[in-house]
């Protein structure tokens, strides 16, 4: 079974090898709020092997002190796809809003919540963290389930 999704315009199409859909979360810092437009941005850890994307896509690297993020968005309509992160070899960040069924999404976890709007509601049962989460605590969050 795949996961499917792609950007706005449609020039670029990926696959995930998942049996289902991924656990999503939300981070509500100001870079991703910055990056989304939006209150926050809502995403998925995948192993990046599991990720077969076809179209144009353009490459976006981010220095931020020892890290270099790799982002990956539409070369026409510049939808962020996915991004990977030297921080996290293996493992890609795709954005929910770009699978097919966002909408059948379960967000279980918020992370840098000290920064989220305020008429953002978090559920009482949802884990979440005011920064960073630790990551075994993260991990757990995203396996629930």
């Amino acid at each position: 079974m795949t996961v499917e999704g792609g950007c706005n315009c449609g020039a670029v199409r990926y696959t995930l090898a998942l049996d289902a859909l991924p656990r999503t979360y939300a981070c509500h810092c100001h870079q991703c709020q910055r990056w989304s437009g939006s209150a926050f941005s809502q995403q998925a850890l995948v192993p990046e092997a599991c990720v077969t994307a076809t179209g144009p896509i353009a490459i976006y690297e981010k220095v931020t002190g020892d890290r270099t993020s790799v982002q990956r968005m539409c070369g026409v309509c510049h939808s962020r796809i996915y991004n990977t992160n030297t921080r996290r070899p293996g493992i890609a960040v795709v954005r929910a809003g770009t699978l097919d069924r966002s909408e059948e999404l379960e967000c279980v976890a918020h992370i840098y919540t000290a920064y989220k709007q305020h008429w953002v509601d978090i559920p009482a049962a949802v884990p979440s963290w005011p920064e960073a989460a630790p990551q075994d605590d993260f991990i757990r969050a995203l396996m629930r389930g």
